[in-house]
């Protein structure tokens, strides 16, 4: 059995995005393919060791500030160094510019993987300082994971360091995620209505949920918005001042709402426009339910997920034309809408599997050891 000690700035349940998602996925279906996996993350909940999530373990720092959207722990770097002497690799998820730091601080000598998840798009200035720390990071790590080819391709960091780049796909688990009952598929039915769009994710500045609420003006298209984060005060505002009634923000809920909001939705909508949205996991989770989607084409792995005019479409970013010519084409066309999703699945059933990812993930670190 290999030993891996997962290592982010968060997890379950503090918050429930698309990387911790994949780090879900590779701890919870590791047993099956040799592979016992911890996580480490920073929590302003304060520190405790050995939680059950799922069937692995997770342990988590005291944070102890946080700076330009990153968390520190003070005790964080003692932590790291105990557990990490303790696993066969360490796995860190990149970017988080304190796992450098912890790197180096605790002298780690296991063999180390970086799954890669995006760019750093937003803090430019400081990505002048902190480039000297990352590119030594990204050089003494053993292999660097990144999820599409076109992410590897088109990202100037990943082309620095390509002798060490692999590319594995997200997968997901259908059995991993909640049954729901009957009852809560009527409650939301009864509060929705028969027919809406749906979003999946943190409200952050690269979701291009503001393009999003123009393209629906003057339409009537209902719009479920899951999720929260720091723009949410924000895009409310918007939608109120553009007059939209038929945007619901639900805010965070939990996953068993989100299966059954996946499960009910006529579609999805992912307007994601900069390359921090790297994947995609939650337009992943659509095509799993068998949902038609719209997203837009910025050369990462979303690009793979929906395959215009099979799945659903692609279009440009930051376009709230585009867009909403989009969500029309599908709103006006069940038949098309229908054929598209259950393209999507089958897509995701041949490509996306989480067995598929954690066979890939086994080798390299074999290979690495």
């Amino acid at each position: 059995m290999i030993r891996v000690l997962h290592f982010f700035k968060t997890y379950i349940p503090d918050n429930l995005g698309g990387i911790e998602q994949v780090i879900f996925q590779l701890c919870e279906g590791g047993f099956d393919h040799g592979i016992e996996s911890e996580v480490l993350y920073l929590s302003p909940r304060g520190g405790e060791r050995n939680e059950k999530v799922g069937k692995h373990l997770a342990h988590r720092s005291s944070q102890s500030f946080q700076f330009a959207s990153t968390p520190f722990s003070i005790r964080g770097f003692k932590d790291f160094r105990e557990l990490s002497e303790s696993v066969d690799i360490v796995h860190y998820h990149f970017p988080w510019p304190y796992m450098d730091l912890a790197h180096f601080m605790a002298r780690v000598k296991r063999p180390s993987v970086v799954t890669y998840h995006s760019d750093i798009v937003k803090q430019k200035n400081l990505m002048k300082l902190y480039e000297p720390l990352m590119n030594r990071f990204l050089s003494k790590v053993d292999a660097i994971v990144a999820s599409s080819n076109a992410y590897a391709d088109s990202s100037p960091v990943l082309r620095e360091f390509s002798d060490k780049v692999s590319v594995i796909p997200f997968g997901l688990d259908r059995a991993s995620y909640p049954v729901v009952d009957s009852q809560r598929e009527d409650y939301w039915r009864a509060r929705l209505g028969g027919r809406f769009f749906l979003f999946v994710g943190a409200l952050r500045y690269y979701k291009g949920l503001t393009y999003l609420l123009r393209a629906l003006q003057g339409t009537g298209i209902p719009l479920v918005v899951l999720g929260d984060g720091l723009l949410a005060a924000e895009l409310k505002s918007e939608a109120d001042q553009l007059g939209l009634s038929n945007v619901h923000f639900l805010g965070r809920l939990p996953d068993t709402e989100k299966v059954v909001l996946l499960k009910l939705c006529y579609g999805f909508v992912f307007p994601s426009h900069l390359r921090s949205e790297a994947f995609g996991v939650s337009l992943l989770e659509a095509a799993m339910f068998g949902k038609p989607m719209i997203s837009c084409e910025i050369g990462s792995g979303m690009s793979d997920i929906n395959i215009d005019g099979v799945t659903g479409y692609a279009i440009s970013p930051a376009d709230p034309l585009a867009l909403r010519e989009a969500l029309l084409r599908l709103w006006r066309d069940p038949i098309r809408a229908q054929k598209m999703g259950e393209q999507a699945l089958r897509h995701y059933e041949a490509n996306f599997q989480s067995s598929t990812m954690l066979e890939k993930y086994a080798n390299l670190y074999r290979r690495i050891i």
